[in-house]
């Protein structure tokens, strides 16, 4: 049994409540052992990362909750010369102030900071320690305390899902959800749902009667896996292929009564993708 957090980011709408409530329990806050006071500036044990994706007029912006994942299999403490950094029994990686020295004896940044993969652990100057995320552990020990993180808690769309592993309903979320990364191996305990995926987006228009096409008919074919993807364009004559698969490459068609079919060619999903304005030809 651990704790683990479930983040849909599908809800997540960058108000960054969850970065201001992390800095009003932890900055000014001594809560060692588990941890010493966060700096003002420049720490983000929780951060929103801000993804605009597509083109003009073609735009989405998606927004990424990132803290310290709690990996199972994490390289930070396999670094700690000190041994500083250690997994709790509910899964909870804590960096003990009382332990760290920042690498002082190696002189050279924290090895810690130096491995994390998903760069979530920062350097305290004035008291030179790495810190980072601690799931607020110092709120969880206490009995009298029921809402979870203080970022769990302070968010309004309630995005972010705490809870314990064997629960059935944090199951339930867990396969439904996918880790950052997983090709780190670092068994994270932090899952993500409906991270976003790339798009290919247009619009069809009739260049004669200079309005937009609504009804076209438009595929994409994936060439890899031979699946298709099929929409009609909308009242605006756009049309938007949405939750492809990453790095393949799709052939767009499209088709209308009255007009000639047109193949707009072989897209490449490495981005996301907006084609631009289609002109279909009458018959």
């Amino acid at each position: 049994m651990g704790k683990v957090l479930v983040v849909n980011v599908e809800k997540c709408i960058g108000c960054m409540c969850c970065v201001v409530a992390c800095k009003d329990e932890h900055v000014a806050n001594d809560w060692s052992p588990y941890a010493r006071p966060q700096p003002e500036y420049g720490h983000f044990w929780i951060k929103v990362e801000r993804m605009e994706r597509g083109s003009i007029p073609k735009v989405k912006v998606t927004y990424v909750p990132r803290l310290c994942m709690h990996c199972d299999n994490a390289p930070c403490i396999k670094v700690c010369p000190t041994k500083a950094i250690s997994k709790r029994a509910d899964g909870i990686v804590l960096i003990d102030p009382g332990k760290c020295d920042g690498c002082k004896q190696l002189r050279t940044k924290p090895l810690c900071i130096e491995v994390c993969p998903y760069n979530v652990i920062y350097f305290n100057d004035s008291l030179g320690i790495a810190q980072k995320c601690t799931l607020c552990a110092h709120l969880l020990d206490d009995p009298e305390w029921k809402y979870g993180p203080r970022c769990v808690d302070a968010c309004p769309t309630e995005a972010i899902t705490y809870g314990d592993d064997s629960d059935p309903k944090i199951r339930e979320l867990m396969t439904k959800a996918e880790v950052l990364n997983p090709e780190y191996d670092t068994k994270p305990r932090v899952y993500y749902l409906n991270l976003p995926r790339p798009f290919i987006s247009g619009c069809v228009v009739d260049p004669e009667e200079k309005e937009v096409i609504i009804g076209a008919h438009v595929t994409a074919l994936d060439v890899y896996t031979n699946e298709k993807y099929e929409v009609e364009t909308d009242e605006l004559g756009d049309f938007w292929f949405k939750g492809l698969k990453w790095n393949h490459k799709y052939l767009i068609k499209v088709k209308k009564s009255g007009y000639k079919e047109k193949v707009l060619g072989v897209f490449t999903t490495d981005k996301d993708v907006n084609v631009g304005d289609v002109f279909l030809e009458k018959l």
